[in-house]
C-alpha cells in the first residue's frame, strides 16, 4: 500500500485547508484509516479517523468541532477539512491505514504511513 498526502499549504489563522491522502496498491475495506500531525520539537499526535466499515470518525479533542474527515471509497481517498485554523496547528501531517482496527489513537494501530505534507499557520 502507498499512500500520498497532499494538500498541505501556509494560510492565516481563521483560515481553511483540505488534506487528502490517496491509497494506491492494495486496499483494505476493513481496519481504518487516520490522519497523525508532528509539531516541532513534539512527538507525533492523533488527528482523526475514519472506519473502512462504518465511516465512523473520531477526533482528538484539539480538533474537534474543526477539523472533519471523510473519505472517497471510488477514489480511495481520505480527507481532512480543516477549518478556523489555529498556529498550534502547524505541524506536519501524516495519513495512515490500519488493517485492523485495534486502538485509532495510537501509532502502533496503524500498518502504512504516508510521507505527510506540511501545514503551516501564520498568526
Amino acid at each position: 500500500v502507498q499512500l500520498q498526502a497532499f494538500g498541505g499549504a501556509l494560510v492565516q489563522a481563521g483560515g481553511s485547508l483540505r488534506l487528502s491522502c490517496a491509497a494506491s496498491g492494495r486496499t483494505f475495506s476493513s481496519g481504518i484509516m487516520g490522519w497523525f500531525r508532528q509539531a516541532p520539537g513534539k512527538e507525533r499526535e492523533f488527528v482523526a479517523a475514519i472506519w473502512q466499515i462504518t465511516s465512523r470518525t473520531y477526533y482528538a479533542d484539539s480538533v474537534k468541532g474543526r477539523f472533519t474527515m471523510s473519505r472517497d471509497n471510488a477514489k480511495n481517498t481520505v480527507h481532512l477539512e480543516m477549518n478556523s485554523l489555529k498556529p498550534e496547528d502547524t505541524a506536519v501531517y501524516y495519513c495512515a491505514v490500519g488493517k485492523l482496527v485495534i486502538n485509532p489513537l495510537l501509532e502502533y494501530s496503524y500498518d502504512y504511513w504516508g510521507q505527510g505534507t506540511q501545514v503551516t499557520v501564520s498568526s
